[in-house]
C-alpha cells in the first residue's frame, strides 16, 4: 500500500499574528513577589563562598502563612543525596552523571555523586536566619529548609528574612559545578537559598532529584566578589562595569588587571524568578546589539577549536531572537547572554548556559531550543516539576519551526522526529500519562519522550486541530494573558477556546492526563453506482476531527472534513486550492463513520486519511489505499 502525501508547498505552516484582545484578568488570580539582595564573596582555590541575603517576602495569597520553604539545591550533590539515591536505582540513569563500570552491552553504572570526595561535594549551609529582626526555627531537609516563622505574614503582608550562609560549588555533574569537562570554572545555577513558590495548590517544596524547577517572580540585586582574573556574564544588569575596568558594552574585552586579588560584580535582575552566573579567566566576551535594541552577550572560552563556530553563532542567535518576537511576544529584557558552561544546554533568567564544543548546527541548535525558554519559562513560568511538557514541549516546537527557517531547512513537517519519538514511545509500552510529576516517572526514556516530543506534538496536532492561523494566534494571545505570570494547561487551553471558537477539554483531557492513542482507519470503499461510499473507522480511544483526501485519476484532488462532534465547531480549509466538503460530524460512541464521494470508484487513484501527516495516528498503515 502506498502512502499518498501532499505538496510541500500546500503543508507549509502560515504565520500571522493577529492576537485577539486582551482577555479579562482573573480577578482570583495571585501570584507571591520575593526582593532579593544578595553579596556572596567566591574563593577559586576551594570553590567555596560566603553569603548575605536579605529577602523581601509579600504574601498576596488570601491565606496566613506561618511557615516558608527554600530550597537549597546544591545539597543533592553530596553520597546519600535523593538525587544520590535515584540515580543507584532508575533503570535507565542519566548518563551524564553515572561511570559505567561495565560494558555498552552489559552496563555497570556508578553514581558519580556516591564517590564524590568531602572536598569535591556541593552544599548550602545556613548559619543563621531571621524574620524582622527576630530568629527564626528552621530544620535543614535534605535540599528543601523548612522554617517556622516567629510572626505569621498575614494576606497584604511583606517580611524580611535576613541570611547568612555558605556553599561549596559541587564538581561538575547536573546543570550546576565547578571544573566542565570542557573546562569552564563556574557554572553558578541554582546556588542559593531560592524562596519556594506557594500558589493556589498551596507549598511547591519539591526535593531536587534531577528535574526541573518553579520559583517565585521578583527582583535580584546581587554582588559577587571574585578573583579579579574571571570574566562573568549571567542574569542581570552589570552596574559597575567601569569601576572593574570591564567595558560590558564593548565587543571582545576582557577584565583589565588591577592592584589586589578580587573584583566585585554588582548586578540588578528585574521581574525574574532566577539568577544563575557562569565564570572563567579564559571567556572571550562579545557583544552584538540587534536591530530591535536587545544585546546579545556571548562568553565562551578561548579556544581555538570552537571560537569560528561561537563567531558565526552570533548573528544566528539574532535572527531567533527576531523569530520569537514575533511568533510569541516581545522579549522584554535589555540583553540575553549565551555562555559556555553547564552539562549540555539549560535555561536561566535573561541567559543560557550551553557546552560549547559542538558543531555548528548543534551549536544553533541548543541555542534555538534554549533561548525559546527565555518565552516558554521565563516569561510564561509553568511549574516545569507538574508541567514539563508545557515548559519543554512548547519550546520544542517553536524552537523546530525557528530552526527550519533560521538554518533554511526548509522542511515541510519539522516536526517529524517528535512523531517518531512519540511513536516509539507507544510502542515501548512504558509511557505514563503526561500529569505525572517529573520526578515520579519510572525511567528517563518516557519522562523524555513526554516531556519534549508529546509535549511539542500538543501544539502541531493542535494546529491541525483548529488550524494553523489560529495556532499561531493562540500562541500570542498565551503571551499576552501570561506573560510574567505562572499559568497552567487549562490556562493555555482556555486561551485557545477563545481564540478558536471550539471545545477543546477533550483534547487536553486525553492528551495529556491519559494515555489514549489516535488510530483512524479506512475500513472499507465500496461502489454505489456512479458514487463510491467510504467507511471510516476509530480503532484508538483518542477522539480526533479527520481529514480525507482524495486523489482522482486525472491528477485532480479533492478533500473531505469529519469535524468532531464534541468540539462544536470546523476549521477554516487548510488547502484553500482545494476542493472542500464539510461532513456532518463524527460523534465519538460511533466506531465507524461513512461518507459519499459524488464520482465512481473507478476515478479514484487514492483516498488518505490526514495528508499532513500531524494527526498523530498510531497505525498510518491503514490510512490510505491506492488504485492502480
Amino acid at each position: 500500500m502506498k502512502k499518498i502525501f501532499l505538496a510541500c508547498s500546500v503543508l507549509l505552516i502560515v504565520f500571522k499574528a493577529n492576537a485577539q484582545a486582551k482577555q479579562e484578568h482573573n480577578p482570583y488570580y495571585w501570584q507571591q513577589h520575593v526582593d532579593y539582595k544578595m553579596e556572596v564573596d567566591m574563593n577559586v582555590e576551594n570553590f567555596r563562598y560566603d553569603g548575605k541575603q536579605e529577602l523581601v517576602y509579600t504574601n498576596n495569597s488570601p491565606e496566613v502563612l506561618d511557615k516558608v520553604f527554600y530550597h537549597l539545591y546544591f545539597n543533592a550533590f553530596q553520597p546519600g543525596s535523593e538525587m544520590d539515591v535515584r540515580l543507584k536505582t532508575i533503570a535507565d540513569p542519566d548518563r551524564r552523571m553515572v561511570t559505567n563500570k561495565g560494558t555498552k552491552e552489559e552496563p555497570d553504572y556508578e553514581s558519580r555523586i556516591g564517590v564524590l570526595k568531602p572536598d569535591e561535594t556541593g552544599y548550602i549551609k545556613v548559619h543563621s536566619l531571621a524574620q524582622d529582626g527576630q530568629p527564626v526555627t528552621y530544620e535543614v531537609k535534605g535540599t528543601v529548609l523548612e522554617v517556622k516563622l516567629a510572626k505569621p505574614i498575614e494576606p497584604g503582608a511583606s517580611s524580611k528574612f535576613v541570611m547568612s550562609f555558605e556553599g561549596q560549588v559541587p564538581l561538575q555533574i547536573r546543570r550546576s559545578g565547578r571544573n566542565s569537562e570542557e573546562g569552564v570554572a563556574l557554572s553558578m545555577t541554582q546556588w542559593f537559598p531560592k524562596m519556594a513558590e506557594y500558589d493556589f495548590e498551596g507549598w511547591h517544596a519539591d526535593p531536587y532529584i534531577g528535574r526541573e524547577f518553579h520559583g517565585v517572580w521578583g527582583n535580584f540585586d546581587v554582588k559577587i566578589t571574585i578573583d579579579k582574573d574571571y570574566v562573568l556574564g549571567g542574569t542581570g544588569y552589570l552596574q559597575n562595569g567601569d569601576e572593574i575596568g570591564y567595558g560590558y558594552e564593548k565587543e571582545g574585552t576582557k577584565v583589565k588587571r588591577h592592584k589586589g586579588k578580587k573584583l566585585t560584580w554588582h548586578f540588578i535582575a528585574p521581574d525574574v524568578h532566577d539568577f544563575a552566573w557562569a565564570a572563567d579567566p579564559e571567556f572571550l566576551h562579545d557583544t552584538l546589539k540587534t536591530p530591535g535594541g536587545t544585546t546579545l552577550h556571548f562568553l565562551y572560552k578561548n579556544n581555538p577549536d570552537i571560537v569560528e563556530n561561537w563567531k558565526k553563532l552570533q548573528p544566528k542567535t539574532a535572527q531567533l531572537l527576531d523569530f520569537y518576537n514575533k511568533n510569541i511576544g516581545p522579549y522584554p529584557w535589555k540583553q540575553y547572554s549565551v555562555i559556555q558552561g553547564g552539562d549540555g544546554g539549560m535555561e536561566y533568567a535573561m541567559c543560557t548556559l550551553i557546552t560549547g564544543e559542538r558543531s555548528f548546527g548543534s551549536l544553533v541548535g541548543v541555542t534555538a531550543h534554549e533561548m525559546a525558554h527565555a518565552w516558554f519559562q521565563h516569561l510564561l513560568a509553568t511549574n516545569e516539576s507538574k508541567h514539563p511538557w508545557m515548559d519543554e514541549g512548547f519550546t520544542s516546537f517553536i524552537s523546530a519551526l525557528a530552526e527550519n527557517e533560521v538554518m533554511e531547512r526548509n522542511k515541510p513537517n519539522p516536526f517529524e522526529n517528535a512523531y517518531r519519538s512519540y511513536f516509539m514511545l507507544v510502542q515501548s509500552g512504558k509511557e505514563q500519562p503526561q500529569t505525572t510529576h517529573g520526578d515520579r516517572y519510572a525511567e528517563n526514556m518516557p519522562y523524555s519522550f513526554a516531556a519534549y516530543s508529546k509535549g511539542e506534538i500538543f501544539l502541531a496536532q493542535l494546529g491541525y486541530i483548529i488550524g494553523q492561523d489560529k495556532l499561531m494566534e493562540t500562541l500570542h494571545q498565551y503571551y499576552e494573558d501570561f506573560k510574567f505570570k505562572h499559568p497552567t494547561p487549562n490556562d493555555f487551553k482556555r486561551v485557545a477556546e477563545k481564540v478558536s471558537g471550539f471545545n477543546l477539554d477533550w483534547y487536553l483531557t486525553d492528551w495529556t492526563m491519559t494515555t489514549n492513542t489516535i488510530d483512524y482507519g479506512i475500513k472499507e470503499v465500496a461502489e454505489e453506482g456512479n458514487k463510491t461510499k467510504v467507511t471510516l473507522e476509530r480503532i484508538g480511544l483518542m477522539p480526533m476531527p479527520v481529514d480525507v483526501l482524495v486523489v482522482y485519476k486525472d491528477e485532480s484532488y479533492e478533500s473531505f472534513y469529519a469535524p468532531l462532534r464534541m468540539m462544536y465547531g470546523e476549521k477554516e480549509n487548510p488547502y484553500p486550492n482545494l476542493k472542500r466538503t464539510v461532513l456532518p460530524d463524527w460523534a465519538w460512541a460511533y466506531p465507524t463513520y461513512e461518507f459519499t464521494i459524488d464520482r465512481p470508484k473507478s476515478d479514484i487513484k487514492a483516498i488518505v486519511i490526514d495528508p499532513s501527516e500531524l494527526m498523530a495516528d498510531v497505525d498510518k498503515s491503514n490510512n490510505g489505499i491506492t488504485y492502480e
